[in-house]
């Protein structure tokens, strides 16, 4: 898809620094200043930073629940292994306790996740050995099977908060490198375009949430403008937008794309994918109740080496734009930022002519 690898995978390190804003902190910044040829190579280096900074935090503890069979009881009685015991004549009574331990899940996906990284082969031997070095102070975790990980289940607190970004990457990793097993091992795949396109989608609404408050940026879900006491269908889809920003009468919203090949071609001539212009029309369309107009939208695409990529827009009679503009991922990122924020500028321009007078300051 890019030109240039290396910026590209510079750049990923920055779109996660805004998808994950602890990255922006501690010894992670030192990260932006280094040469990465593998996306795999760099998120060994922010799981080492991570982990290292974690350990002069120190690991996690929390409580793991034990059941042993002995023949004094030291916890709470669990009645119907210990009915088993007594019909068997075993002279055993079972029981449950709770102890403070490491080996708990946090610190289990961390130590899992690092086992991933020290199997793929483009991560580097200095950095698997920086790995294995520090798994010496997870001896008493073990690893767990990662395709059983119940991600929506996992909850901090004040003693556990420092683990959310740490165990955000770790998704990020076992999400984007973990593949069905054979055999019962697993397989390896490489950074794909479906993890692309979550991280730049997230990345651009953390940009605009961050240097641009005064849009209001996020993702909303838009309501259908239909009548429903004359609707005879509830099976509709949920229309989730990816960012939409406000700047004073006018909206503006944003589906990002990050795509192998951009555009479409019918006897040799290029067109934009129609149902990503459907996509937008729907959102725009039903967001604009009254057809003021003042609601525009906006496909953003990654740059590809296609000789043809989206740039331009078309008006609707209501007044409505839809902008097409391709963002390049391999271009030093203040250029990105530039792009972007241009972005907010041209809306500025577009709500100072609708408001009449009224300026929006920066």
């Amino acid at each position: 898809m890019t030109n240039d690898k290396g910026i590209l995978i510079r750049n990923i390190y920055y779109m996660l620094a805004y998808a994950f804003q602890e990255l922006r902190h501690n010894n992670y910044a030192e990260i932006a200043g280094e040469e990465f040829e593998e996306i795999h190579d760099l998120f060994a280096e922010i799981l080492i930073r991570g982990i290292s900074f974690q350990l002069k935090q120190g690991l996690h503890r929390a409580y793991v629940s034990h059941r042993e069979s002995s023949t004094t009881l030291h916890g709470k009685l669990d009645m119907n292994e210990s009915m088993h015991h007594k019909l068997n004549r075993s002279g055993k009574i079972a029981y449950e306790y709770d102890e403070l331990s490491e080996d708990n899940l946090f610190n289990q996906i961390i130590v899992s996740t690092t086992n991933i990284l020290l199997k793929h082969s483009n991560v580097k031997r200095e950095k698997k050995m920086e790995l294995k070095r520090l798994m010496l102070f997870f001896a008493n975790v073990n690893a767990i099977d990662v395709r059983n990980i119940r991600w929506n289940t996992l909850r901090f607190d004040r003693n556990s908060k420092n683990y959310r970004m740490l165990l955000y990457i770790c998704y990020f990793i076992i999400d984007g490198m973990l593949l069905t097993t054979e055999d019962g091992h697993y397989k390896m795949r490489e950074f794909s375009d479906d993890h692309m396109s979550r991280l730049y989608e997230r990345f651009v609404l953390e940009y605009f949430k961050k240097h641009h408050p005064e849009t209001n940026a996020r993702a909303a879900q838009i309501e259908w403008n239909i009548i429903e006491e004359e609707s005879t269908t509830n099976i509709l889809p949920i229309m989730q937008t990816d960012i939409l920003l406000t700047l004073g009468e006018r909206t503006l919203i944003i589906d990002t794309k990050y795509y192998g090949r951009t555009m479409q071609y019918h006897y040799d001539k290029a067109t934009i994918h129609s149902q990503n212009i459907n996509q937008i029309q729907a959102y725009v369309y039903n967001y604009d109740v009254g057809h003021t107009g003042n609601v525009d939208g906006m496909l953003l695409y990654a740059k590809t080496q296609e000789s043809i990529t989206p740039d331009g827009k078309v008006t609707h009679h209501d007044g409505n734009m839809f902008y097409f503009k391709t963002l390049d991922l391999c271009a030093d990122f203040k250029e990105i930022s530039k792009q972007l924020d241009a972005i907010v500028v041209h809306e500025k321009i577009s709500s100072q002519r609708t408001d009449g007078s009224k300026v929006i300051n920066t």
